[in-house]
């Protein structure tokens, strides 16, 4: 039996491209719904059709989706300390809403829908799982992108008949990934993390992340969702784990979460004050690291039958490939 015809939207992206690389591989048929030229040169060399268009506009997702059986719906924004959120707001909300209305004109089979950990708005000190109850509060802008767009999503699927199964990756990590808490390799290995506060991660390799992505098409029960994480750490023993993985070792200072709440309020009103565009830190960064995350991650281990990599396996080939592509000069 062939292969699925698929959509993916989001190929250019951190998730979406290692997702496209492994579709492509498996022998797929893959249309990716990108934006530009340039996006469509990007995801051809990957195997792939390219179709301009945006999740926001109704007409070019059901042209794109047309024959497609399965749809993976990796496009989002991710970023904080915007000046004005509501773009990502609409990205991430709206744009899911309308993914899900497409599918439901076009007789798509099942959607697979990249959600995020960030969803599920754990208590302080709690482990969060699918099961938490959501504090009823945000962090983070993008924070509540994310979970209004999960409880949108999955009640247009209910609504609609849709069968959609939801992904919600913790924070994640590998070759590829330059941002975010990425960084804090990256300014470890470089010896510029001086600072650290001494927070809780909680991480999933992308090669993981990707197979959590197969396994719910294949698998996953529609309406439910599934935490992909691999690995709960202090920064500390993060930081410990890679040096000994690495050989490199520097010494880092860590800081309470009372100095990083007052230098996001610092940092982020200076930067409003003089109009400098958007901060490097602000308050609800600083609030999203102090309240930290701890995630289980054993519904997707036991009901898909996924593998999580050993993080310190996932840390040793995240440092050879930033070694390997100079980011560490």
């Amino acid at each position: 039996m062939p292969p699925p015809d698929t959509l993916l939207t989001g190929a250019t992206g951190f998730i979406g491209g290692a997702l496209l690389r492994r579709l492509t591989a498996g022998g797929r048929r893959v249309t990716a719904l990108v934006r530009s030229g340039e996006a469509a040169t990007a995801v051809a060399a990957s195997g792939a059709a390219a179709a301009i268009g945006d999740v926001r506009d109704p007409v070019s997702l059901r042209a794109a989706m047309d024959g497609c059986e399965v749809v993976y719906h990796a496009a989002g924004v991710n970023a904080f300390c915007l000046r004005d959120p509501s773009e990502m707001l609409g990205v991430n909300v709206e744009g899911s809403v309308e993914v899900i209305r497409a599918a439901a004109d076009t007789g798509v089979r099942r959607v697979v829908y990249t959600s995020s950990a960030a969803a599920i708005g754990e208590a302080a000190g709690t482990v969060g799982s699918e099961a938490s109850p959501h504090r009823g509060g945000y962090h983070t802008a993008y924070e509540r992108s994310k979970h209004e767009a999960e409880v949108a999503v999955l009640a247009e699927a209910g609504r609609l008949g849709v069968d959609v199964v939801a992904v919600s990756p913790s924070s994640v990590q590998g070759p590829g990934r330059t941002g975010g808490t990425a960084r804090i390799l990256i300014g470890y290995l470089t010896g510029r993390l001086r600072f650290a506060v001494d927070t809780t991660l909680s991480i999933v390799y992308i090669d993981d992340c990707v197979e959590g992505h197969l396994l719910a098409e294949d698998r996953g029960v529609a309406g439910e969702r599934y935490l992909l994480n691999g690995a709960v750490l202090r920064v500390a023993e993060a930081i410990d784990l890679l040096a000994g993985v690495t050989g490199v070792r520097h010494r880092v200072r860590y800081l309470p979460g009372w100095v990083a709440l007052a230098g996001g309020h610092a940092v982020g009103g200076l930067y409003r004050l003089l109009r400098r565009g958007r901060a490097p830190f602000c308050a609800e960064m600083a609030r999203a690291l102090v309240h930290g995350h701890t995630y289980d991650g054993s519904k997707a281990a036991r009901d898909l039958g996924l593998t999580y990599t050993d993080p310190g396996e996932a840390l040793a080939r995240t440092a050879a490939w930033l070694e390997e592509t100079g980011l560490l000069d």
